[in-house]
């Protein structure tokens, strides 16, 4: 038996035309019969980096009995000349969370995955507290079983108080060790009694992974990394794949 939370991280191309451009994670999120796939903001368009793909593709199983079996599937970013992905924005500004539908049909046959649905989301913030153990499930640096392929998990804790906007932004804070590759990854909290109807993905999905943290002030040879992460609120979902 696979973990079905390693079903449930995607692993990101971004391509601009058929130039590879980077590595990147994400993950299905499924509401009302429709499928999204999410990741970061950043990785689908970033300014600040001249970081502008017109096309993702992700990486799916197609096999439930043979892992080694997967076929890549393009997801377009634009049509004719405007975005089709979804972006979020609350008080502070943008939210580095995005998310672009799937269209199921186009889908390869057998296609096998785990997808998260709003019945994975938080329903009250004092359930989780501050040092809760979490994963934070991808691909830092595009490193993953090569042979089956499947992510990585990387352990992690809450290291702000969650249900706080950190400095006012819409994330918490994770200490984890990250690297590039994993924006996007979902962030994730285990289930020890699952309720009915999430048996099949025990995981309670808190977070979007954005970026590392760090101080401007920090002197690159005394000081290390703080090993601090930006994850999103994941409530953000609920927005975002809301009928337009």
């Amino acid at each position: 038996m696979i973990e079905p939370i390693l079903l449930a991280a995607i692993r990101i191309f971004t391509f601009q035309q058929d130039r590879w451009l980077t590595n990147a994670s994400g993950f299905l999120f499924e509401r009302d019969g429709r499928l999204f796939l999410v990741t970061s903001r950043h990785v689908v368009f970033d300014e600040p980096s001249g970081h502008f793909p017109d096309r993702l593709q992700i990486e799916l199983h197609t096999d439930a009995q043979n892992l080694a079996e997967s076929t890549g599937y393009s997801i377009p970013l634009y049509r004719d000349g405007r975005s089709i992905w979804r972006q979020g924005m609350d008080a502070a500004g943008a939210i580095d969370v995005a998310v672009v539908e799937i269209v199921r049909a186009a889908l390869p046959r057998g296609v096998v995955y785990r997808a998260f649905t709003p019945a994975h989301l938080l329903g009250r913030f004092d359930e989780v507290e501050v040092g809760c153990n979490l994963l934070v499930v991808g691909f830092p640096l595009g490193f993953h079983d090569t042979l089956h392929h499947l992510p990585v998990a990387r352990h992690a804790i809450i290291a702000s108080a969650f249900g706080l906007r950190f400095q006012g932004e819409g994330y918490f804070l994770t200490d984890a060790r990250t690297h590039r590759g994993t924006s996007g990854a979902p962030v994730v909290l285990r289930l020890q009694n699952p309720e009915a109807g999430l048996a099949d993905l025990p995981w309670r999905l808190l977070g979007v992974h954005s970026a590392r943290l760090d101080v401007g002030t920090r002197d690159l040879g005394l000081d290390e990394a703080l090993g601090l992460n930006c994850a999103w609120y994941a409530d953000i979902l609920m927005t975002l794949t809301a009928p337009m």
